[in-house]
Parts: C-alpha cells; structure tokens; sequence
C-alpha cells in the first residue's frame, strides 16, 4: 500500500516542529528538577516570564546548593512563576492547602513539592514538612503576608512563621521583591495580562541570628518598599 505523500510530510513536519520546541524548553531551563518534562516546564515559564510579562534575566542570589529560605511581597497570582523564573534552584512553596487541592492543578503542584498548609486547622503538618525540606537542602519559598497584599493596602505584619522556620534551620532568609505588575491584586487575569516584571533581590538577612521581631522588621522594609537597605 502506497501513503498519500503529502498527509506523511504534514506528520514528518508536525514531529520535526515538536522535536525543535522540546530542545528550545530544554535549552531555555535552567533548574534542575529532577525531571526531564519539568525541567521543559522551567523552560517554558522562562520564556514565558520573559517575553510575556518583560522579566529580566538577572538571578536571586541565592546559594548553589545547601538550604535557603526565600520571602517576598505577594501582588498577584503571577509571583511563583517569576520567582521561578528568577532561581537557577527548584523551589519549594508553601502555599494554602485550599490552592494546593484546586482542581487539575495538585498533580503538577505535587509534582513540584510544594507543601500545602491548613491555616485554619493544622498548619504545624507544613511547618514541620517545610523544615524537613531545609535540613535536605532544598529551597522553601513563601510569601509571609500570608495572602496577597499591596503596598496600598492597610499595614499588615509579616507572619512569624518564616522567622521561627529560618531560627530552627540556622539558615538566612533570601528577601525579593516583586513590582510591576499590570494585574497587581488578581489571581488568573495576573498571569494573562502582560507585565513589565522586576524582581529585586537583597542580600541575606541574619534571621537565624536575630529576635523574631527584629527579623520580620528588617524583611517588612525590605519587601514592602523598594530600595530600601535592611
């Protein structure tokens, strides 16, 4: 039996199109998550970040190996994909439990070893997940307003968990901020809508050195105004 010549090639061309984007997500990531399909996910939120929401490519300076603990301001539902975009290192977030078990998403949430936390029920399961993450070396990421939070909103003090987590870990929290955002103050429509994204990282803060208080104070100026030295 013959094949129609022209139905192949249309296949031979999808095949050869798939194969070009595969290698583009390969080349484009820069984290390595265990996983070759997540590693092709790094590369496409990058190129995402990049030339959707203008992100440029300059990285968190967080250490190449060892545990870390990163904290910044939460404007919208697009902050995890640019912290990302920003890390040579897998993350970890801890996010609320009722994000965690949306619908279609807890496969690819799992998947990324984000811990899920009940704040309304049990959230020392996460705290207690988020430490064991650390002593592994891994990277914990949250956003300690604990939900979103504008600078135009009314004053809203840091929870002390991201102290208490760098205390028992002996490890500095990274602080970023992030600004620029056209959706600031929205979930899904943040992620569509264009940005001109920036991230500005500061130099470690000693938390595991100093009082609670002290702490919170030094990454509120931090994360909640920019250019502010600690």
């Amino acid at each position: 039996m013959i094949f129609p010549v022209f139905p192949v090639a249309i296949l031979l061309l999808f095949l050869a199109a798939g194969w070009l984007l595969l290698r583009a997500l390969e080349r484009a990531s820069e984290a390595d998550w265990g996983n070759r399909w997540l590693n092709r996910l790094d590369g496409l939120n990058r190129l995402f970040c990049r030339h959707v929401h203008g992100l440029e490519t300059a990285h968190l300076d967080l250490p190449d190996d060892g545990p870390a603990v990163l904290a910044a301001n939460h404007v919208s539902g697009l902050d995890p994909l640019l912290l990302i975009a920003a890390s040579r290192r897998p993350l970890r977030f801890i996010i609320a439990s009722e994000q965690y078990h949306r619908f279609g998403l807890e496969w690819l949430f799992r998947a990324v070893g984000c811990i899920p936390v009940d704040r309304t029920g049990r959230p020392e399961r996460a705290f207690r997940e988020a430490l064991k993450a650390l002593r592994a070396g891994d990277v914990v990421a949250l956003f300690p307003h604990g939900t979103i939070h504008l600078d135009s909103d009314p004053h809203r003090p840091l929870k002390p968990g991201v102290a208490r987590l760098a205390h028992l870990a002996g490890v500095p929290v990274h602080a970023a901020r992030i600004e620029g955002i056209r959706g600031q103050g929205l979930v899904v429509a943040s992620v569509l809508l264009p940005s001109r994204a920036r991230i500005t990282g500061f130099a470690p803060v000693p938390c595991h050195q100093l009082s609670g208080h002290d702490c919170l104070a030094r990454l509120q100026r931090l994360i909640e105004v920019a250019d502010k030295n600690p």
